[in-house]
């Protein structure tokens, strides 16, 4: 189960919420976006050290893979998803390596291209783990989104196609 959490009142409000600076409504909904999304990571963060030890960013590694789990991406683009350094972003593939959760190949074709799949081990960590990163994720966003976040979002989003992109 998940550790308990800090409340909500203890997170910094972002100052762009009161809306009476000069940002346009879309900048202004971009930063309330970002203050909720840094308050759902930061009590996330304790739950992925927690259940699976590793760091945040090696978290969102080991979700990127858990989508591909017939084959394993390359670490360009992984860092390209991820928007991380390809050099850091070798440092935490080491370290997952290290722990038992990845695996790294050379991509058949190209001496300089690797490949990094999830090992069985870590597909039983996230499957054991998902309920509890689940639930901290869930309870996490409905305290950090409140109705100036839902507002700013619609107004991000008004010129948005409807339905499934072409």
């Amino acid at each position: 189960m998940a550790e308990p959490e800090e409340p909500a009142a203890d997170l910094p409000r972002c100052p762009s919420e009161a809306g009476t600076g000069a940002l346009r409504t879309e900048l202004r909904g971009w930063m309330l976006l970002l203050a909720a999304t840094g308050a759902i990571e930061q009590r996330l963060r304790s739950v992925v050290k927690a259940r699976l030890n590793v760091s945040h960013d090696e978290f969102l590694v080991l979700c990127l893979l858990a989508d591909h789990p017939d084959e394993g991406l390359r670490m360009t683009r992984i860092a390209e998803l991820l928007g991380r350094p390809k050099t850091r972003l070798t440092y935490q593939i080491a370290c997952l390596q290290h722990a038992g959760l990845v695996s790294r190949r050379s991509v058949c074709g190209d001496r300089r291209g690797v490949e990094v799949a999830l090992t069985e081990r870590a597909r039983r960590l996230l499957a054991e783990a998902s309920p509890d990163l689940a639930d901290t994720v869930t309870r996490a966003l409905a305290e950090a989104i409140g109705p100036a976040q839902c507002e700013a979002l619609r107004a991000l989003l008004r010129d948005a196609p409807d339905g499934d992109p072409a």
